[in-house]
């Protein structure tokens, strides 16, 4: 006997009943107008049948989750500039890498003491 396949939320968004992807997770597929079987290629674990559902509830509440994932990505950009600005890419000699790098100690240690 197959379970029914249904959107419930658990407190992490709208996910299938018969998994933890949330509607969220299939988003960006959805938008760039991929086929199912590159769905599955991607996260084995679906049937067509629950990315049938998925999809039926994100196009019956397109505007919300397209603009869920429009922030989504900007937090995710706004995080990798800001680890970008702590962690600077190391180019140089080891040695100028290392003498950054006590730089960047001593100033944070500096700032501890604040």
């Amino acid at each position: 006997m197959a379970c029914e396949i249904t959107i419930v939320d658990r407190g992490r968004g709208p996910q299938l009943s018969t998994c933890r992807i949330t509607v969220l997770d299939l988003v960006p597929y959805f938008q760039r107008g991929a086929a199912y079987e590159e769905i599955i290629r991607w996260i084995p674990t679906l049937s067509q049948g629950e990315i049938a559902v998925v999809e039926q509830f994100y196009r019956e509440h397109q505007d919300e989750f397209d603009e869920k994932d429009r922030r989504a990505r900007q937090r995710r950009e706004e995080q990798i500039r800001l680890q970008r600005l702590n962690f600077p890419e190391m180019n140089g000699t080891p040695e100028e890498r290392r003498t950054r790098l006590q730089g960047l100690l001593e100033k944070r240690r500096r700032e501890k003491m604040r």
